[in-house]
């Protein structure tokens, strides 16, 4: 906070709208703002202590990346996305980040195994609380992790735009039962793979995780209802 005015994410070169826009996007990802949600312009103006011009603009860079959907007078709201096309996207992604854990068990440093299993331990931590917001949090951790360790920027930079128009949907796969020691497992079989350097079992193991395959996809379209 600053000013009383929520503070919001600067580099150099970087505009009002611009930062705004990462910010909701964050929000966005995290959770916090659900879909179909309206995005009140005047409100997020005196938050931030900003003008309402990069408001707007910080809504129509959204829009680019398909994260709102702006209706005239309505204003934004966050994009909700249809049963059949969320499913499809599901299916891009496992094989957004299958490719990440491929090139990360290529590429990876076994140093790079202290990062993710510290990462990995405070998500097996918060799972035993049962909190899921801050398990969520720490999972998303996990796969920006492995982003990261592929060292492919322009892919690293593709997956995290469709998971950031999924994300409020993935969290709703976290709440599923049994899918918090589901994805501790899941993860293991991920970090040992790329620990090998065992690409085709990398890429197996994180499309799985990330896919809706069989018992999982019929429960999530009974919760999307």
């Amino acid at each position: 906070m600053k000013n009383g005015h929520e503070a919001l994410p600067a580099s150099p070169g970087m505009t009002l709208a611009e930062s705004l826009r990462l910010k909701l996007e964050g929000a966005i990802a995290a959770g916090h703002l659900e879909p179909g949600s309206r995005l009140d312009e005047q409100e997020i103006a005196q938050r931030f202590g900003v003008s309402r011009t990069p408001v707007r603009e910080a809504f129509r860079l959204m829009a680019a990346n398909n994260l709102v959907e702006l209706r005239g007078r309505q204003g934004a709201t966050v994009r909700s996305i249809k049963a059949q096309a969320l499913i499809e996207m599901f299916q891009v992604m496992a094989e957004l980040e299958g490719l990440c854990a491929r090139l990360a068990a290529r590429r990876v440093s076994q140093a790079w195994g202290a990062e993710i299993g510290e990462i990995h331990q405070r998500l097996v931590t918060s799972g035993e609380t049962g909190n899921i917001d801050v398990f969520y949090d720490i999972n998303q951790e996990f796969h920006e992790a492995i982003y990261e360790a592929s060292r492919n920027a322009f892919l690293a930079d593709q997956t995290r735009k469709l998971r950031n128009q999924v994300a409020a949907y993935r969290r709703r796969v976290t709440r599923m039962p049994n899918r918090i020691a589901d994805t501790i497992r899941e993860h293991e079989a991920i970090m040992q793979a790329i620990l090998a350097h065992d690409p085709e079992r990398a890429h197996s193991a994180m499309r799985d995780h990330v896919n809706l395959l069989g018992d999982n996809l019929l429960d999530f379209l009974a919760a999307f209802e």
